[in-house]
């Protein structure tokens, strides 16, 4: 279970409102995915989510090390990188809904 799990899995357990963004919510809303791996460096691991909407956010990882590449742990750790984005973004827009 990667960290994205864990917070959600820790927000829910305290969670005292029926108001939560959860991950559930923004996995269901990306509808493509692409990874990059730039030629100037092949070590970094670009993720592009393209959501239901059509907006688009950009995650990515490399390490400190090339020598520590691993591509599965770099799609993996760039895609949790572009979800943390999403999450700002449907948090304040949640809250946006809760002040109107």
């Amino acid at each position: 279970m990667g960290s994205l799990e864990i917070g959600d899995r820790e927000a829910a357990a305290v969670q005292k409102t029926p108001h939560r963004v959860t991950l559930d919510s923004m996995i269901a809303k990306i509808a493509e995915e692409e990874y990059i791996h730039p030629a100037s460096l092949p070590t970094m691991t670009i993720c592009v989510l393209r959501l239901t909407n059509g907006f688009a956010l950009v995650g990515k990882s490399a390490p400190a090390d090339e020598g520590n590449f691993n591509a599965e742990l770099g799609r993996k750790f760039a895609r949790e990188d572009a979800i943390r984005e999403m999450w700002v973004l449907e948090g304040y827009a949640l809250r946006e809904k809760l002040t109107a």
